[in-house]
């Protein structure tokens, strides 16, 4: 029988992104227990739930920040469950972390240029000039430390440096968080913008409504499980996500 994520991918999205009964522990504290989660290609996946939930871990897990403890996670079918993290970043996988994480002494195109640190074509400067189309004001303040941005400026650096990359699956890492109301609009704009060029996303973030209203399908964690999943409308109507995540 086909699981409600399947039908929601489709018969024509194959799964990029695979966790399978994933498990990991900060020292004797488990955090997260037998963790299931699929990206299917273009899709835009959202990860709910409380702070301590195990979102941020989830990501980190997926990137190889910090090891797993059981599962496995799959990228196009490859296990890259005990890769390093360079090797996860050649294969595909680009994270923007929870706080930005600029590297605030360099310039803003020299942050970019360390976002393509892993590629060897020679279009690097084609992406370059790519990423100053899409984000105006990163032209406007290359030269300029990047650590002389604003919040909303460095949110859409750090989203800028990890598409240099050229992601085969973008995590993003609550880039909402701390921006006040017009710059949380123009940033899920941008990330609406990626979607549509068919770039795979696992959002996580704290704004429930923003992140269901675009996702193809989510999931909400509780205490390191999956408790709820299906598409962003289901959960948006679902009375206990409406309780607990949108205030309703």
């Amino acid at each position: 029988m086909p699981t409600s994520h399947e039908h929601a991918i489709g018969a024509l999205a194959k799964p990029v992104l695979e966790v399978s009964n994933l498990e990991a522990a900060y020292g004797r504290i488990q955090v997260l227990h037998g963790i299931n989660i699929k990206v299917g290609e273009g899709q835009l996946i959202s990860l709910v739930g409380a702070n301590g939930a195990g979102k941020t871990t989830l990501l980190k897990a997926i990137s190889g920040l910090i090891e797993v403890t059981g599962g496995t996670i799959t990228l196009f079918g490859d296990a890259i469950t005990t890769a390093p993290p360079d090797r996860r970043v050649r294969a595909g996988i680009s994270l923007v972390p929870e706080g930005r994480q600029v590297f605030a002494p360099l310039s803003v195109e020299d942050n970019l240029r360390l976002g393509a640190y892993t590629r060897r074509d020679n279009e690097r400067e084609i992406d370059l000039e790519r990423m100053y189309e899409l984000f105006p004001i990163l032209k406007q303040r290359r030269r300029l430390a990047a650590g002389m941005l604003s919040g909303g400026q460095q949110q859409m650096l750090a989203i800028a440096r990890a598409l240099m990359a050229r992601p085969k699956v973008l995590l993003l890492d609550e880039p909402s968080m701390g921006l006040a109301p017009r710059l949380v609009q123009e940033i899920f704009e941008v990330i609406s913008n990626c979607k549509s060029k068919g770039i795979p996303i696992l959002l996580v973030e704290q704004n429930a409504l923003a992140a269901l209203s675009i996702a193809d399908y989510a999931y909400v964690l509780e205490t390191g499980k999956v408790t709820v999943e299906g598409t962003g409308p289901e959960l948006m109507r679902d009375d206990k996500v409406q309780q607990a995540y949108l205030g309703m």
